[in-house]
């Protein structure tokens, strides 16, 4: 017998090396190494329906949650953004009221013109207890719903008029050393 030859589960099984029967014949114990493949037959290698089933349901309880999370994100961007431009409308409103040395009391409203439709301003200046010294409020709105989205009040001081001419030093006609 050339090969040894061994059943191992449902297939034969040869050594590595064909010498091992002839070591076997001189008395050594032989070092049998297998490549050993077993096939395995079994009728529920597949998923059964209720396997499939809580499946879907698992990612489609994903899904939804990743939808409502990705909306919110979009929202609240979208709320940032419309609050950002507000803010810096109103900024630039006390700006430009600030630049002005002949301002009055009283209210003023307008839109933002043709690069934002979606706004409307109105803006309000106040005197207070201190000579000189205004109130100003800039309110910025949704020119849709008429909805305040950003408000933004500062104190702004002009110098009084009766007071204008007052020291100083181009009008004044004194000493001059």
């Amino acid at each position: 017998m050339n090969h040894l030859r061994l059943f191992y589960g449902a297939r034969f099984c040869e050594p590595q090396h064909a010498s091992v029967a002839n070591r076997a014949a001189a008395g050594h114990r032989p070092a049998l190494h297998f490549q050993i493949k077993t096939l395995v037959l079994n009728h529920r290698a597949g998923f059964s329906l209720i396997e499939v089933m809580v499946a879907i349901l698992i990612l489609a309880i994903a899904l939804t949650g990743l939808t409502a999370g990705i909306t919110t994100a979009l929202s609240c961007s979208k709320e940032s953004e419309l609050q950002t431009t507000a803010a810096l409308f109103a900024s630039g409103q006390i700006e430009l009221l600030r630049a002005q040395t002949d301002w009055t009391d009283g209210t003023e409203q307008g839109d933002c013109g043709a690069t934002l439709p979606l706004y409307r301003w109105r803006q309000t200046v106040s005197p207070t207890d201190v000579s000189g010294l205004h109130e100003v409020d800039v309110v910025v709105e949704n020119a849709h719903t008429g909805q305040e989205i950003y408000e933004l009040k500062t104190m702004l001081f002009q110098i009084p008029e009766d007071s204008q001419h007052k020291g100083n030093p181009a009008t004044t006609k004194g000493n001059q050393t």
